[in-house]
């Protein structure tokens, strides 16, 4: 689930809390740092079973006015092509993941259920859901893409959950695009007739990546007086104490990367931290980053610091 660029926007963001608080307890704040990114699986669970929750309530709701003593015909037969979707029922028994829910305690929604009402008001007012449920027949691919559409046009942008969500867990704010993503992407690949066709993605793609994150931690903050100097004399028509906070840890991650991150390209360290600081940082900082990062690399050219393994690297 997670890629390259966001381990560096958790690590850079750690680093930047590091740097607000005062902290010079690497320990706790490394033990922080990968709390905040095993905490993004707990997001995936949440964003993902909303929709297997959403459609449980929308079946409680059906059945109660079924059973009504002046039920109108309409509630005794009603159409219940939301909660035989293909996508929702497949959700619904999927073991992957109703066991990663149960291993990491996952019941938000139990206890905090009038947000599911909430956003299952909202779908039925809409014209997605009124579209949908205009006739009672379907096709496996008219579900997917009605989840699809529902998902990313009414969950995912309701803003009552996204208040929830970031009063749950601050970090959380910007794993919320990654998470959304990685959930209609999943939802695209799923295919009829197999139950195996959906699975809870591991959070890193590899050891390497956890590694990745560590050590880009560790080296960035116990080598920063270092990695400072390197840029410091490149900045004369800037005043150092006014650039901002954000630039100067970008610069340093990536400055670390250049010299102590053999296997990583040149092109992939700056284009990594320049989209980084389009993000979160100063409108102008990308331009400024790109140049100091640029003069850099052809001073550690020159001065063969730059001893990456593998071809194309430079």
């Amino acid at each position: 689930m997670l890629n390259r660029r966001h381990i560096r926007v958790k690590v850079m963001q750690s680093i930047y809390a590091m740097h607000q608080n005062g902290s010079d307890n690497m320990q706790k704040e490394e033990k922080f740092l990968f709390y905040s990114i095993e905490n993004i699986l707990d997001l995936y669970l949440i964003m993902l079973s909303s929709l297997v929750e959403i459609r449980d309530k929308e079946e409680e709701y059906l059945q109660k006015s079924a059973k009504k003593h002046l039920a109108t015909p309409a509630e005794r037969n009603p159409n219940k092509k939301f909660i035989n979707n293909a996508i929702l029922v497949s959700l619904a028994e999927n073991s992957s993941l109703s066991i990663a829910l149960e291993d990491r305690k996952i019941n938000n929604w139990q206890q905090n259920d009038d947000y599911i009402l909430i956003m299952l008001s909202a779908i039925r007012e809409s014209d997605i859901y009124k579209e949908y449920m205009s006739t009672t027949d379907t096709t496996f691919e008219q579900d997917r893409q009605f989840v699809i559409d529902m998902f990313m046009e009414l969950i995912a942008p309701n803003e009552k959950l996204y208040e929830y969500l970031e009063d749950n867990k601050l970090t959380w704010v910007d794993d919320i695009p990654l998470v959304n993503t990685q959930i209609v992407k999943q939802l695209r690949s799923i295919k009829p007739n197999s139950h195996q066709s959906f699975s809870v993605p591991k959070l890193y793609k590899d050891d390497e990546d956890r590694d990745f994150a560590r050590d880009l931690f560790r080296k960035t903050l116990l080598n920063e007086s270092e990695l400072a100097k390197e840029y410091i004399d490149k900045t004369p028509n800037w005043d150092t104490e006014r650039i901002a906070e954000i630039d100067t840890i970008i610069l340093k991650m990536a400055i670390c990367e250049f010299l102590k991150f053999p296997s990583i390209p040149v092109k992939v360290t700056i284009n990594e931290y320049l989209e980084i600081a389009k993000e979160y940082s100063t409108p102008k900082s990308s331009i400024f980053i790109n140049g100091i990062l640029d003069n850099l690399v052809k001073e550690f050219t020159a001065a063969e610091k730059l001893n990456k393994i593998g071809r194309g690297l430079m």
